[in-house]
Order: C-alpha cells, then structure tokens, then sequence
C-alpha cells in the first residue's frame, strides 16, 4: 500500500532572516522607492503567513518581505534602470501555504507609461493582463496587490 505525499511546513518564519530584508535602501534616501501591496488568497482572503521576494532586474538586488496579518507586504528600494527595449521592472517571487512551488510575476512602474507601451512581455499580454502588472502610483510609493487565483489573479509566469 502506498502512502500519500503530504506537505510538511512551510514554516517561513524559522527561515526569515532576523535581520530586515525588505528595506534595501533607507527611506530617507532620494533614490527610494517604497513598494508596498497585499497578498490574497484565491477567496479574496488576505494571506498573514506568506513572504514575497524582490529582484531587480538585474538579478544584483535583493530583498525578503514576510506578510503580516493582514497579508501586507513591503520594500523600499531603487527603481531599477531601463534596459534597451525592455521597461523598467521588478521581479517578484511569492510563497504561501498551499504552493508546491513559488510563483513569479513581473512589477511594473506606472509612471513609465511609454517604456511599458514597447517592452515585450507587456506586449505578449492582453490589455486586461497589462493592467495587472503595473502596479498603482500611491502618495508614499507605489502599490501592487497580488491575488493567488479567482478575477483578479497576477499574471504568473513558469520561466
């Protein structure tokens, strides 16, 4: 008789660094950006025990951000630069309860309008999937909720 695979942990909490990990340039520093948004479960529910990774585009920066009880999350960070033909990004890895594996999206700067209109995979993407990757200017930063599943479910991608 076999015996189900089961799923033990993940227990991200013993793994998070004590150290911040999300604050990659100080706040009072002119070139930070704050980046804040909250992860949804696929009932819309907030999720108080995943962690959202940050890279630039680059793959140099890095950063770790535990969500809270309300599933918010956050980094204060450089803007990353352009690269020819491809808009200013960050690359976002989220894990949570339930994921076998981590998922990836894309975070784009709204205020970049003309540089998101001929990046590549912005343009791979329908109008309504564009949308979801550009994250939402804000007084203090900008915002990118991320919801796992349902209506309004981030663009994931495999590679």
């Amino acid at each position: 008789m076999r015996t189900p695979s089961q799923t033990v942990g993940p227990y991200y909490s013993i793994g998070l660094s004590r150290r911040s990990c999300n604050e990659l340039l100080l706040a009072s520093d002119p070139a930070a950006v704050r980046l804040s948004g909250r992860l949804f479960d696929g009932d819309g529910a907030a999720v108080p025990d995943g962690m959202v990774e940050l890279w630039d585009a680059s793959g140099r920066r890095w950063g770790r951000s535990e969500t809270d009880e309300d599933g918010m999350f956050f980094f204060v960070m450089a803007k990353p630069a352009a690269s020819p033909g491809v808009a200013p990004h960050l690359e976002l890895m989220v894990f949570a309860r339930g994921l076998l594996r981590h998922q990836r999206t894309r975070v784009y700067f709204p205020d970049e309008a003309a540089a998101n209109a001929v990046d590549p995979v912005l343009a791979s993407l329908s109008e309504g999937e564009r949308v979801r990757l550009v994250a939402e200017a804000e007084e203090d930063g900008i915002r990118f909720d991320i919801h796992l599943q349902g209506p309004l479910e981030t663009i994931f991608f495999t590679s």
